[in-house]
């Protein structure tokens, strides 16, 4: 083990944002009133002990708490290799390959995609994607992840091959619809599409149970996710309320009950078509059951939910963070079963 959490810690080395790491270190040394030295030394043994990144010491508040709390968080080294036994490597591409899952999850889509293959072979699908009603198309990658590369333009600067060739010189895969989303939702931010984030897991019966559901809410940002500065908020299962405050992962931000920009009260407000939404994540996860555990990204139109992508690899952060504690005992069941 002690090899395997030195490889890690290695990488975490490699990966580290430095800005972001002398950002936290200088600001709980002042805040606890800690020495620098001190915290490293802590850092270390926890990326040892708890199998959690370099950043996350900080993003989980280890600095305030006591070993028998930091063992109930999930790290990124733990999930890791929990993600791999549940999504092996061999299926996982079904997710990782913007244009293989619209193709395998296209009814689930409340948008249309196409991909350049579908431009060449389909006039009508490049015609409907020209003429949505924003007046907008957006570019992707295959491979995209947390918004990267994504390209919004306006859809009087293409024809049919227009977008063919744009898309053949810049490397992207994809082009769809801009999505409008729900005026409720739009209310809450019109900065970007706040997606709804639902994590699946099959359990040893072939059912679906539900690990977590966040709305992932942007704050004068083009995408949503917490990685680029945004916020996330817990949603709860049975009703679609959200049940606390934004957090961000920065934690030199505070919790925001209202949201900066619209101040639109973030706990209590209600997701629109709830049920729907659960019911479409439990459908997907069964289409390919050889991938367990995915976090589905999900938008919310006036017209109902639909998919955006689905994620092997989960966010621990989108998921724990917002609801203020670990949630590693959850998985402990499913992990026994595949060996964990």
């Amino acid at each position: 083990m002690k090899v395997k959490r030195s490889l890690y810690l290695g990488y975490y080395l490699k990966e580290l944002d430095r800005d972001k790491f002398n950002i936290f270190l200088n600001y709980i040394s002042k805040q606890e009133g800690q020495r620098k030295s001190s915290i490293i030394k802590d850092i270390i043994t926890s990326v040892f002990e708890y199998n959690i990144s370099i950043l996350e010491y900080f993003q989980f508040r280890f600095y305030d708490l006591p070993k028998e709390e930091r063992a109930l968080w999930a790290g990124t080294g733990y999930m890791y290799e929990y993600q791999l036994a549940m999504n092996p490597k061999n299926h996982r591409h079904i997710l990782d390959d913007k244009t293989l899952f619209y193709k395998q999850y296209e009814n689930f889509f409340g948008h249309t995609v196409a991909s350049i293959a579908d431009l060449r072979q389909n006039s009508d699908k490049a015609e409907q994607i020209l003429n949505n009603s924003s007046g907008k198309v957006v570019f992707k990658p295959a491979d995209g992840k947390c918004g990267a590369q994504v390209v919004i333009k306006n859809s009087s600067e293409f024809d049919r091959f227009g977008m063919i060739e744009f898309m053949e010189d810049h490397d992207l895969g994809l082009v769809e619809e801009f999505i409008v989303q729900h005026t409720k939702m739009n209310q809450l931010s019109s900065s970007a599409v706040n997606t709804v984030r639902i994590i699946t897991q099959l359990n040893e019966e072939g059912g679906v149970d539900i690990l977590g559901c966040r709305l992932r809410i942007s704050v004068n940002s083009p995408v949503d996710n917490m990685a680029a500065g945004n916020m996330a908020a817990p949603i709860d299962e049975d009703t679609g309320i959200v049940s606390g405050p934004g957090v961000y992962s920065d934690i030199t931000k505070p919790d925001q009950n209202d949201h900066p920009v619209t101040n639109v009260e973030i706990p209590g407000f209600q997701i629109p078509f709830w049920k729907k939404t659960l019911q479409m994540v439990k459908e997907a996860a069964l289409r390919h059951p050889q991938n367990r555990s995915i976090g589905w990204d999900v938008v919310i139109t006036n017209k109902g939910p639909g998919l955006i992508e689905g994620n092997h690899d989960w966010c621990k952060l989108l998921w724990q963070l917002p609801v203020k504690r670990g949630l590693k005992s959850m998985l402990k069941d499913y992990a026994h079963s595949h060996g964990l």
